[in-house]
């Protein structure tokens, strides 16, 4: 027995196609709409230090501008080289100014402001048993290993050095010095037991449960800590880099690098 044919049977199929055709193109320009939201990426250099004040204010200011914060954590001293071999970035934000003054050539001089400050401190396990009430006690013999940032770049480590030396204790314990990538690197290897102390800034100690101040740096001996920040000259995001900045001196972002143990010098 023949078929019959249903008449019907055509249209629905042009009528299912039709829904899928619109269908794909409501989703290509979903897919559009939402690169376009972050086709701007924003790349920011900043010193290891600044880690955990800078994801936490990036996330806010992605909500507010649509802008994506790309950032690149480490020691000052790499970053600044990287950006001198030509390395991508629209920001620098250093923990000195010796390394923002590196960059001289590098930077819109004209959008370089200081905008925080910090304070170097030596740190041990909260579990160990040293009891340190001076610097002088770093040469006790039961302290071993000092962990602190390359002394020779890297600013943490600059400090530390330029700390000890004035304090005429550089020669006397540079035999136990254990360097490290960085500030964050200087931290790890106390966390693990790996240093019997370590020079850090404040604001890294209070980030671990594991980690006590054990010695504040005396005033006579402690160094000026001031972090600059900049746009990079070469930046394709002039605009963005320059939102970013007046972010970073907003009142919210105040709140949270005060939260964070940082000083506001503006």
């Amino acid at each position: 027995m023949q078929r019959k044919r249903d008449p019907t049977c055509h249209c629905f199929r042009f009528a299912e196609t039709g829904q899928v055709i619109r269908l794909l193109i409501a989703l290509v320009f979903t897919s559009a709409s939402t690169i376009a939201l972050h086709a701007e990426e924003l790349l920011v250099s900043a010193a290891a230090s600044l880690t955990d004040a800078l994801k936490e204010i990036g996330a806010k200011f992605e909500k507010e501008s649509n802008t994506k914060v790309v950032f690149n954590f480490g020691a000052s001293s790499m970053l600044a080289r990287q950006i001198e071999e030509g390395a991508p970035a629209d920001v620098f934000f250093s923990a000195d100014e010796a390394q923002m003054n590196r960059l001289q050539n590098k930077i819109a001089p004209a959008t370089r402001c200081d905008l925080l400050t910090n304070v170097l401190v030596v740190i041990a396990r909260k579990d160990s048993a040293e009891n340190l009430s001076q610097l002088s006690d770093l040469t006790k013999p039961e302290i071993m290993r000092i962990a602190i940032a390359n002394p020779q770049a890297v600013p943490a480590g600059v400090y530390a050095k330029e700390v000890l030396t004035k304090a005429k204790l550089w020669e006397r314990i540079e035999a136990k010095i254990a360097p490290a990538e960085n500030v964050r690197a200087t931290l790890a290897v106390v966390e693990a037991g790996n240093a019997d102390a370590g020079f850090v800034y404040k604001t890294d100690a209070m980030s671990l449960a594991k980690i006590r101040i054990a010695l504040e740096i005396p005033a006579e001996f402690a160094p000026k800590i001031v972090y600059p920040a900049a746009i990079v000259a070469g930046s394709r995001h002039q605009d963005q880099a320059q939102r970013f900045l007046a972010f970073l001196k907003t009142v919210e972002a105040g709140q949270i690098f005060r939260r964070l143990g940082f000083g506001i010098t503006q």
